[in-house]
């Protein structure tokens, strides 16, 4: 029904950037919420930032605000998350998530977001 397809993560220094994508890659239905978590080794998995579709209205967590930004892609059930100043405490196994009213609430399969010099 839903197939969340993450992408993006990589290594880099910190103070540098990264874009994450998320897509739903059957889009059979629209989405009401779609977003990002982490989780860190030895840490609870907790939320980034999501978009909710009904209002376009996003939601970023105070510990990335004003460094990461959450937004809806131009293709059908898209988000991205652009993470600039990233710092060491962001490295975390980043996951997608989305909740389709007529389908449920799905997850990514994680993408890792690794920063260290």
């Amino acid at each position: 029904q839903v197939q969340l397809m993450e992408s993006g993560g990589g290594w880099v220094q910190p103070g540098g950037s990264l874009r994450l994508s998320c897509a739903d890659s059957r889009s059979i239905f629209n989405f009401a919420r779609m977003g990002w978590y982490r989780q860190a080794p030895g840490k609870e998995r907790e939320l980034v930032a999501d978009f909710t579709s009904a209002d376009r209205t996003t939601y970023v967590a105070d510990s990335v605000k004003g460094r990461f930004t959450i937004s809806r892609g131009s293709a059908k059930n898209t988000v991205y998350l652009q993470m600039n100043s990233l710092k060491p405490e962001d490295t975390a196994v980043y996951y997608c998530n989305a909740y389709f009213p007529s389908a449920g609430l799905f997850w990514g399969q994680g993408t890792q977001v690794t920063v260290s010099s």
